[in-house]
This record gives structure tokens, C-alpha cells and sequence, in this order.
């Protein structure tokens, strides 16, 4: 997807005495002109808040491959050609060459004075040419150049600025990583600022060089600092204003694709876990000294009722005891990858009250939350350290976000109200069904225009992009139109077990094409899926986990979901779904 930038000027930051302004252009291209000013209470905070946001920005985990499948096509043909050449030409060669070389001997004798003399007049001319010659640091002024290049603006060699919305109780900033694998969002309440005018709500990108971070880097506890998003831009120091700068950038599908679907993975329920800002440091500080090279590579967190969290490391077989007093009601373990990029948050910890890490299950992401007081830094890593937010519309469909619903009044109603929870839209909608208000928000997400707020568990609205995002990129996909088409079958053959570990066993069992097929899943008391399983062609040729599910795993989840409250089921009894109506009934 094509996408233009359009800036005022570069964002930039002025410091005189003790104060200090940080103003950040916005993208004109918008149809909202958003624009901000504020005095910051806690200007360090938010300083190590945002560089470590760039951090994300420019994150990139993906291991670094050299193609050379041209260079060995052209060595076999290289050593083949001269093969052939060597035994055609070599016999007659040797004594050609031999004749040559002797006269070419003789004759390097003969003229070793002449050349010699003319050495020396050549480099007497050169000097002579070299006091004059405008070109003689050319290669050094190049170098130097595109060395200011470089640290003036060196987002310009990413693809993504990070993106600003102005709501009426916070300011949000979010960027995506390089490698797609890691989110952030930055929440800056209102209370964290002086306001020095009326904000313009709305969403906007952000011009945010490495040489607004540097300068940013500078701020110091006793500097005063003002937040400034001006649409009219800033000048420089000899107050002349630059023209327009431009960004045409060609987004990709992926990065589209997988911002978006972030806030279906957040939307899902989780294990959350409370963390001492020691607890993240004893995690990092492992992470930094310990440096794995063979396989496993991950960290096992194993949780048991009232007892301390244990977190085991890979494949060091390192075992750390957190602070931490697991709550849940079930003993349970999970397996995290893409560990080293929990780092990322390791500037946070001394700034940081708590950290509250979210896990979803097997295979699934997870979300860091460092409460700051008045700022809130919401981190989300993928299962694995290359993309994982586009397998499909997994996320979507496991939170019930399938279909378009009624997607045109749950943009006008967010647009208005800016940020509403799901019951806060509901009930604003009455007439509109859940089914339809989940859809509704879940096309709402996939189209850019809103994102979860994990914080606050609430829909805020946001135009991820200045223009819309293309229907492809967006559109109902063929696992969802699968998931819709068996959804009804799937909750008429669905049948219930309560196990003696108390976790609900979900059944039930299709005909395709005519082929029986059988699916279940296993859900703990704390809503997790602890074992899966599908006999279709789809789930037996992929990863067979929750990282890669199949069209009746989804729809066997939805329909399952809505019965994890149920009560008063008797042990290792199998209740079929006319007799869990009756129940309820």
C-alpha cells in the first residue's frame, strides 16, 4: 500500500535555559488536523518512555540471510567454461606464451630507464594538479556527507512513523517494529499535563527522526519541558521555515495487516500476572548475560495456585523464582519464544511501579503493561521472533470479531464518542445484536480505524492510515466464511465433560465432502485452551497447536466460550447441548 507523508517542517526540539519545547509535526495529508500543547509533569518519564518506543520502531529480529543462489549459477559455469577452454587451447598455449615472454622480457629491459623517467614526471604533475583540483576530497566529503544524512534523519531509511492520537482523557502513541513481531503503545494521560490551549482531537503521524531522539536525550530533571504537535510546523534556527517535506513510502501488506490485528489479540482474555519492577529485572538481567546458540530457545513460566511463580530458561535449564503469588485456580505451564525481545522493556524498570504481563496460551502473543502513574506503556511480542500477527484471522475469529456486522454504526457511534467499552456500546445500540456489535468492532479494527486499549479494556477510535486502507487488505477471509458456514453445525453437535481436573471438555464432529471429521478442545477454569485436536487435513499438515488452528478448532472455540460459566455439572458426565439449554432454561 502507497502511502504519502506530507510534513510542515522536520519535528524538532528547541532548548533555552531550563526550557525546553518538543514539537512534533504532523501529517498534513489527514483530513484531521490535530494539534496539542502541553507542559509535562514528569518529563524524564516521558522522555525514556519515548525512546524506548523508537526502540520498537526500529526493531528488527529477523535473522539476516545472504541469497547467493546467482554467484554458485555463476561459478558452475565459470569452472565449467574454463574446463573446456583448457583442454582445448592448453597444448599450443605453453609454447606461444613462451616466445612471448621472452620477448616481452627483452623489451621491459630495454625500456625500464624510459619508464622510470616518466614516473617521475607523472608524479611531479600530479602534485602540481592536486594543489588545484576541487575534486581532491571528494570521496571524503561524500562520506561525510551522507554521514549528516544519516543522523539528521535517519528514519527516513524505515518505513514506519510512529502514530499520535489526541482522545479527550490521553494522548496514544504507537509503533509497530521493522520485523512486525513487536507492538507498542505509549498512553500519556491528560493528568500528565499543563494544557496550555483547547487540544484538536484526532490521529496523525508523527515526524520522529533520530535527531528529535538525540536532542530528546538531553532532557534533564530540571529541564521544563512543553509537548507541541503543530500543524503548522516549527522553523529552524535562522527562522526561516522549510518547505514541505514528503515521505512516499509503500507500506506493506503485512505491517497493515498486522498492526491491525493486534487489538483482536489483545480483545482475547488471559492469564495476567502481576510483576515487581525486581521481578522484570531478575528476567532481563538472565536475558542480557545469558546468550543461547542451539535450540530450545524458550521460557517456560510455570504457575501454581498460592505459590511463587517459576520461570524455567532454555536450554540452560535455569530456573528463577519470582516474588510473584500465582492467583489462578489451576496449576498450569506456558512456553513463551521470542524471549530477547522482552529487553525491550528493560529501560522501563526503574520508572515503572508494576508490570503486568498478560499471557493468552500456547502459541499465542503476549502483553507487557509497565504502569508509569500517569503513563502506561503497553507492549505486544508475537509467539515467534519473525511475523506471527497474520497467520490468517485467527485472533479475529477466536474473539468473535467474524463478519462485518453493523460496522457502519459502530463507526459513526466511535467517531463521536472517541473511546466506549463493549457494554458502553451495547448499550448505546440496543437494537443490534452482540454477534453484530463484535463484527462490527472487529471490521472496525481490521480497517485501521480503532484499536483495543488494554488498559482501560475499552475500543478507542483511530485512522491507523491517511487513506483508506485497500479492500484486500481487510475483506472477509476464506477461513472466516468457513467458520460462519459450520458455526451453527458445530453448536448443535457440540457435546460437554467436566473433568476431575475441573477443565470443560468440548466436542463435536462435521461432514465435509463426505468425510466425518472430529475436534476437540480442552479449556481450563482460567479460560485457557490446554489441549486441542483435529482429525481435518488442514489441522494434521500444519503446526497442530493454537499457533496454526483449522476452520472447526475457531468455530468449536466460539461456540464454546459462552458456556465456560456453567455451574453445578456433574464430574466426567457428557451433556449434549439440548441439555445445557434445559439447564439454563
Amino acid at each position: 500500500m502507497k502511502v504519502d507523508y506530507k510534513y510542515a517542517s522536520p519535528s524538532r526540539c528547541t532548548q533555552a535555559d531550563n526550557q525546553a519545547t518538543l514539537g512534533l509535526s504532523p501529517d498534513l495529508s489527514r483530513d484531521e488536523k490535530v494539534s496539542f500543547c502541553g507542559k509535562l509533569k514528569h518529563p524524564l518519564l516521558f522522555r525514556d518512555a519515548m525512546l524506548m518506543l523508537r526502540e520498537i520502531v526500529v526493531s528488527d529480529t529477523r535473522k539476516k540471510t545472504k541469497e547467493r543462489t546467482d554467484y554458485f549459477k555463476w561459478l558452475d559455469e565459470e569452472i565449467e567454461r574454463r574446463v573446456k577452454a583448457h583442454k582445448e587451447y592448453m597444448p599450443n598455449i605453453r609454447k606461444s606464451l613462451k616466445k612471448d615472454m621472452d620477448s616481452c622480457d627483452s623489451e621491459i629491459l630495454h625500456k625500464r630507464n624510459e619508464i622510470n623517467d616518466l614516473l617521475k614526471i607523472q608524479r611531479n604533475l600530479q602534485q602540481q594538479i592536486d594543489q588545484y583540483d576541487a575534486w581532491k576530497d571528494y570521496y571524503k566529503i561524500e562520506r561525510d556527507f551522507w554521514k549528516f544524512i544519516k543522523d539528521r534523519d535517519y528514519s527516513l531509511w524505515f518505513v514506519l512513523d510512529p502514530v499520535i492520537t489526541v482522545h479527550n482523557d490521553q494522548v496514544s502513541f504507537e509503533a509497530f517494529s521493522i520485523d512486525e513481531s513487536t507492538y507498542g503503545c505509549l498512553s500519556v494521560s491528560m493528568n500528565e499535563f499543563d494544557l496550555l490551549q483547547t487540544p484538536k482531537l484526532g490521529t496523525t503521524n508523527i515526524d520522529f527522526s533520530a535527531k528529535l531522539e538525540k536532542e530528546m536525550q538531553r532532557f534533564r530533571s530540571y529541564t521544563d519541558v512543553t509537548l507541541s504537535v503543530n500543524p503548522e510546523g516549527f522553523t529552524i534556527d535562522n527562522d526561516i521555515v522549510p518547505e514541505y517535506i514528503e515521505k512516499k513510502i509503500d507500506l506493506p501488506e503485512t505491517w497493515i495487516k498486522g498492526f491491525n490485528q493486534v487489538s483482536s489479540a489483545a480483545a482475547l482474555s488471559g492469564i495476567e500476572l502481576e510483576l515487581s519492577p525486581s521481578d522484570m529485572y531478575d528476567i532481563c538481567a538472565f536475558l542480557r548475560k545469558h546468550k543461547e546458540k542451539k535450540s530450545p530457545r524458550y521460557m517456560k513460566w510455570i504457575l501454581d495456585p498460592e505459590q511463587r511463580v517459576q520461570i524455567v530458561f532454555e536450554p540452560f535449564g535455569t530456573v528463577l523464582t519470582l516474588n510473584t503469588i500465582y492467583q489462578g485456580n489451576q496449576k498450569r505451564e506456558e512456553k513463551i519464544w521470542g524471549r530477547r525481545r522482552w529487553l525491550v522493556a528493560e529501560k522501563l524498570i526503574p520508572l515503572s511501579k508494576a508490570f503486568y504481563v498478560r499471557l493468552l496460551g500456547f502459541g499465542m502473543p503476549q502483553f507487557i503493561r509497565a504502569d508509569m502513574g500517569t503513563m502506561q506503556m503497553t507492549i505486544g511480542f508475537s509467539s515467534w521472533s519473525s511475523n506471527d500477527w497474520v497467520k490468517g484471522t485467527a485472533f479475529n475469529i477466536m474473539a468473535g470479531f467474524t463478519g462485518k456486522g453493523c460496522y457502519k454504526n459502530i463507526y459513526q457511534l466511535l467517531k463521536e464518542k472517541r473511546c466506549l467499552s463493549m457494554e458502553e456500546i451495547s448499550s448505546c445500540l440496543p437494537n443490534e445484536k452482540s454477534d453484530k456489535i463484535k463484527a462490527g468492532v472487529g471490521m472496525l479494527f481490521r480497517k485501521g480505524e480503532g484499536y483495543f486499549d488494554l488498559i482501560n479494556n475499552k475500543v478507542r477510535f483511530r485512522h491507523l492510515c491517511n487513506a483508506p486502507i485497500p479492500e484486500e487488505l481487510y475483506e472477509v477471509s476464506d477461513i472466516e466464511t468457513h467458520v460462519q458456514k459450520i458455526s451453527n453445525l458445530t453448536f448443535d453437535n457440540m457435546t460437554i465433560r467436566y473433568s476431575q481436573q475441573q477443565e470443560f471438555i468440548f466436542k463435536t464432529t462435521y461432514k465435509e465432502n463426505g468425510q466425518f471429521s472430529s475436534t476437540e478442545i480442552v479449556i481450563d477454569q482460567d479460560g485457557q485452551i490446554t489441549k486441542l485436536d483435529c482429525n481435518c487435513q488442514k489441522f494434521r499438515r500444519g503446526e497442530r497447536n493454537l499457533s496454526d488452528p483449522c476452520a472447526h478448532i475457531l468455530a468449536l472455540y466460539v461456540a464454546s466460550y459462552k458456556l465456560l460459566k456453567l455451574k453445578n455439572l456433574e464430574y466426567e458426565k457428557e451433556y449434549k447441548i439440548n441439555d445445557i439449554m434445559e439447564m439454563l432454561l
